[in-house]
């Protein structure tokens, strides 16, 4: 058993929409097939994978550095205990060979990139969805096929009003989230405000709204917005000042005491524990959103739950970012608190296979093998292409 080949291909995912601090018209991503030589209805069991949004697309270092490497290892040298199956810990750890701790950036997006095609593999080769798998090996074997899922939206669009906006919102209640997210920070405060409380008129009793700055303020200006954000009951406040700011972060906490999240731009488990130590984040009510696509993949999401345990937290406070079926398998196996949604954006990357239905905020899990992406057929005809 060995991985016969590796390819990438960059992708675009551009869109009109803006965030607090970037443009999405010129934005990619890296698609990847991980092609074994184990065979199954007479073809080859591929595994896929691509990174979230919001990074570009990580050809060049695949390419230059950690493909050359999985592919020149010894075959064996990639095999589980029975050999009967890949081993993603072996495979990561053959990745990382020769590079040297810390510069977190793009290097774990091109990781969590071609890991996510690994384990993607592995279930396949299994035969299991990746939730069970996951279970299995790390759990009591009894995963939460029932997964709460949040709709992201609410972007700047050039031309887009308070109608627009709310409309976009209906558009997701009305597909069965009862959790919505919205941007903020691209305009001004009494902007934003106005912009709130126009999503705010259309819920309805027991749904939820969320605010995201996307890392765009300083503290001056994050403890003004958290204190004109005091008077709602959001769902949370999520990065309001850069990811690696802890000290903002923890002032912030003395001026808002409702709920925060933050941490989809942390891309390790070193960053990510400074954030507990140092960045006043509350295991009782605030939110962790850590993305493996973008942080090395699962191998290293696996060292973070470990570290998040050892700091009294519990998975159940993590919901990533990224809007990927990654994180819903992760989310399911692992009992994480559930998982990011693009409705209508970044597609055909985020979303739920065919026929999965939003009710109440929550998704069941379908009995897919690997993470599921063939179930998706506008994205598993992007895969195919790659692979065939």
């Amino acid at each position: 058993m060995r991985i016969v080949e590796i390819r990438e291909q960059t992708k675009p995912i551009s869109s009109p929409i803006r965030n607090a601090y970037i443009d999405f018209s010129k934005m990619t991503l890296s698609l990847v097939a991980v092609i074994t030589d184990v065979m199954r209805d007479g073809k080859p069991v591929v595994g896929y994978g691509f990174n979230s949004n919001g990074r570009y697309g990580q050809g060049t270092l695949m390419r230059e550095r950690f493909i050359p490497r999985v592919l020149s290892a010894e075959p064996d040298a990639l095999l589980d205990a029975t050999g009967q199956n890949l081993d993603p810990h072996k495979i990561w750890d053959r990745m990382f060979i020769n590079e040297k701790p810390g510069g977190h950036g793009e290097r774990s997006v091109a990781m969590g990139t071609l890991d996510m095609a690994v384990w993607d593999a592995v279930a396949k080769i299994a035969n299991k969805p990746l939730f069970q798998l996951l279970s299995e090996r790390y759990g009591d074997g009894k995963p939460e096929r029932r997964v709460f899922v949040y709709a992201a939206g609410g972007y700047y669009y050039p031309g887009k009003g308070l109608e627009s906006l709310q409309d976009e919102m209906r558009g997701y209640l009305d597909r069965g989230y009862s959790v919505v997210k919205m941007k903020i920070g691209g305009a001004s405060l009494d902007d934003d405000l106005r912009r709130i409380d126009a999503v705010l008129d259309v819920l309805q009793d027991g749904q939820r709204l969320c605010v995201d700055a996307n890392g765009r303020f300083d503290l001056k200006t994050a403890v003004a917005y958290a204190k004109a954000l005091s008077q709602y009951d959001l769902f949370w406040y999520e990065e309001a000042g850069d990811p690696l700011d802890y000290e903002l972060q923890a002032e912030l906490a003395q001026h808002y005491d409702k709920p925060m999240a933050t941490g989809e731009n942390l891309f390790s488990m070193q960053d990510a524990r400074n954030l507990i130590r140092y960045g006043g984040m509350r295991p009782d009510r605030d939110w962790l959103q850590f993305d493996c696509a973008l942080s090395y993949g699962l191998v290293e999401y696996l060292r973070t739950l470990d570290m998040l345990k050892s700091y009294g937290w519990s998975p159940s406070r993590c919901i990533p970012h990224g809007g990927h079926q990654m994180s819903l398998n992760i989310a399911a196996g692992l009992g994480l608190g559930g998982n990011e949604s693009y409705p209508d954006l970044f597609q055909p990357y985020g979303g739920f296979p065919d026929g999965v239905r939003v009710e109440n905020s929550h998704i069941t899990m379908p009995d897919l093998p690997g993470i599921g992406f063939e179930g998706k057929s506008d994205l598993y005809a992007e895969m195919n292409r790659l692979s065939a």
